[in-house]
């Protein structure tokens, strides 16, 4: 895997590039936030007869001029729909062409979310964040204390969580861009969904320091270059049947799970794969550099 090592610019471009393109698009088209953050109108209804279809019923109320958010179904005939604050005017509208297309049904709750609810939530998950970011570089910079010959133990930390701040612009920039064109939202699901790359970011590049850690403490190899490449290939397949597996299984979430599941299976596929390119393409490579120019 000296390869990887040898041609390191060409992937810093390739990375400078995506992230930067994924800040412009999060820049230009921002992020499409649902009710969660920005408060609306949860409905959730029971047909007594046999339930329509999402898109039957998305359409019966969008040609009433109400136009859901999230549709989810639950059960064998009930739905819980999420909505932009809707007025008591059209709520009514709405109920009656229901009861008029698809015959008579339950109304289980009818309740709106203040946008303070959202406002806590966006709040705790950018403390989160933060936390987790010093969490992780003190508790790296600790474990890795005893091998700073040549790199010095803060800067795993440092480049670990560059490879996650990468694995979670490229997702976010890519919803971006679909809350633009497809009016793709951003929920707390998604929120879960990033926290969740970020640990599997930092732990896929995590393993790869951690074997390159070993092999300083045996002194496998004379020449750092030679060290970091050896590591890398000691630890591919590792990095590769856990992200195809992983990914596998994804897919089939997203291609046969329902609508709720869909946006948060897409966003771990995206976060997955960018996560297992970082560690091998990114993380490793910075380790390298940073060693040559401590070096001189």
């Amino acid at each position: 895997m000296l390869w990887v090592i040898k041609y390191r610019k060409i992937f810093y471009t390739v990375t400078i590039l995506i992230t930067g393109a994924s800040i412009v698009a999060l820049a230009i088209f921002g992020l499409n936030l649902g009710i969660d953050f920005t408060g609306g109108t949860i409905w959730k209804v029971e047909f007594k007869n046999s339930a329509p279809s999402v898109d039957t019923l998305n359409a019966a109320l969008l040609a009433e001029g109400v136009e859901p958010s999230v549709t989810q179904p639950v059960g064998d005939k009930g739905f819980i729909l999420r909505f932009r604050p809707l007025e008591e005017s059209q709520h009514q509208t709405a109920l009656s062409a229901l009861k008029t297309k698809f015959g008579d049904l339950n109304e289980l709750e009818f309740s709106a979310i203040g946008p303070s609810i959202g406002k806590e939530l966006r709040d705790k998950a950018i403390y989160a964040v933060i936390l987790s970011i010093l969490a992780v570089v003190i508790y790296i910079a600790w474990s890795f204390r005893k091998v700073e010959k040549v790199v010095s133990s803060w800067a795993y930390g440092i480049f670990t969580i560059a490879a996650m701040a990468h694995d979670i612009f490229l997702p976010l920039g890519v919803f971006a861009v679909l809350g633009k064109y497809l009016h793709y939202e951003i929920t707390s699901v998604f929120v879960a969904a990033i926290l969740t790359i970020a640990g599997y970011s930092i732990t896929d590049t995590i393993v790869v320091f951690d074997r390159v850690r070993e092999n300083l403490r045996r002194h496998t190899h004379d020449d750092f270059n030679e060290l970091v490449g050896a590591s890398l290939k000691q630890t591919l397949a590792r990095s590769i049947n856990t992200t195809l597996a992983t990914v596998l299984v994804l897919l089939a979430i997203y291609f046969f799970g329902g609508e709720s599941t869909k946006h948060f299976a897409l966003a771990l596929i995206i976060g997955l794969v960018s996560g297992a390119y970082s560690s091998i393409f990114i993380a490793s490579p910075l380790l390298v550099t940073w060693g040559m120019w401590r070096n001189k």
